[in-house]
């Protein structure tokens, strides 16, 4: 969890930076492209006498829109709208506008017009109070182009966001995924080390046998285990290991029958179906003392992976999807194939039947 928590933390931090210089360059390229529409929209007015004259006025309105529209953005919405306090809200955005147009104005009249323009110069008293003037001159253009402004920072908002979440989702399903394996391969170990333990109890020649069929199930442990996918020849070369080391122990006692049509190649997580025969190991050959079957059918088509393993068992019935292994594999599937994949697990007749179907990757 801490893991996770420093890797999010982490991601966060990379992501702002970049999220910051994308709205950088957003906001640079929208206020460029909104420019020049309006210079472009003013030159095409030909009844217009100057327009070195109108360009600057409208260098003028843009500079205000771009402070006006990042205060709204930045200071209305993001503190008041998204807080749900509308009263203040409005109070702010209604004094925040007249405040604008009235400084904007100020500056056209007392620091912009005099460098190209000789115009008389209005008063403060009449800046203040031609309210209607403000209006359609000043705040409704700063309005028009915060309108603009805002709803793309929203949209990239939105989508960085969700970019975010899915990104965090992905890294907390990886490490939800090598904790389980974690989980899983100390209890097949376990298992298996039971297993060598039990024949070095009762003197059996094939201890060392077993050891050596143990230590190259822990290499594909080790180095394929690890993977986010391996190939369904692989997973079933070291299934057919850990049968041969279960053979071992319970010699003629145990049948195994295995089909195989593998047509199609395909991928699937690691472990999967080894963690299904031992389960068939655990309540089958375990569990008496008697001759016992298990089955193992593997075909691949164009388009899915079909599993199929079977076990006979006697006396009392098997608690169906009960179990270390049983669990977390399916906490894996969940993850890997999030409603893509069909999982039976089904007893009848003293047999104990799992059947898995997973798309072709």
């Amino acid at each position: 969890m801490k893991r996770f928590l420093v890797i999010s933390l982490r991601t966060v931090g990379t992501t702002s930076n970049g999220q910051l210089k994308r709205e950088i360059s957003y906001q640079t390229g929208l206020w460029i492209a909104l420019f020049v529409f309006r210079v472009f929209r003013n030159y095409g007015e030909l009844e217009q006498p100057d327009f070195r004259e109108i360009f600057y006025y409208d260098v003028c309105h843009w500079i205000f829109q771009i402070i006006g529209a990042n205060w709204i953005y930045f200071f209305l919405i993001r503190r008041f709208f998204e807080a749900k306090k509308y009263f203040p809200l409005i109070l702010y955005f209604i004094a925040g506008m007249y405040i604008l147009g009235v400084i904007n104005r100020i500056f056209i009249v007392y620091a912009a017009e005099p460098l190209f323009a000789n115009y008389p110069q209005d008063s403060i008293t009449n800046i203040l109070t031609e309210v209607k003037h403000l209006l359609f001159y000043y705040i409704l253009p700063i309005i028009s182009g915060s309108f603009i402004f805002v709803s793309m920072m929203i949209m990239l908002r939105y989508r960085n966001e969700k970019q975010n979440a899915l990104q965090l989702q992905k890294e907390k399903s990886e490490l939800e995924l090598k904790a389980l394996k974690a989980q899983l391969n100390p209890h097949f170990l376990f298992n298996t080390l039971n297993n060598i333990y039990s024949l070095s109890i009762t003197g059996s020649s094939a201890v060392s046998q077993s050891i050596s069929r143990l230590s190259d199930i822990l290499d594909y442990i080790l180095y394929h285990g690890q993977k986010e996918m391996v190939s369904v020849t692989a997973e079933l070369k070291i299934v057919k290991d850990y049968i041969a080391l279960q053979m071992l122990r319970y010699d003629e006692r145990l049948k195994i029958e295995i089909e195989e049509k593998v047509e199609f190649p395909g991928f699937i997580p690691p472990l999967l179906y080894l963690s299904f025969v031992e389960n068939a190991f655990k309540h089958g050959a375990e569990k008496t003392s008697g001759i016992v079957t298990i089955r193992i059918s593997i075909e691949t088509h164009a388009n899915a992976v079909h599993f199929r393993v079977e076990n006979q068992f006697f006396g009392k019935c098997q608690e169906m999807g009960t179990g270390i292994g049983l669990v977390n594999t399916r906490k894996q599937l969940d993850l890997y194939y999030p409603n893509q994949y069909s999982l039976e697990i089904k007893q009848a007749n003293n047999w104990f039947t799992i059947e898995l179907m997973t798309p072709i990757i």
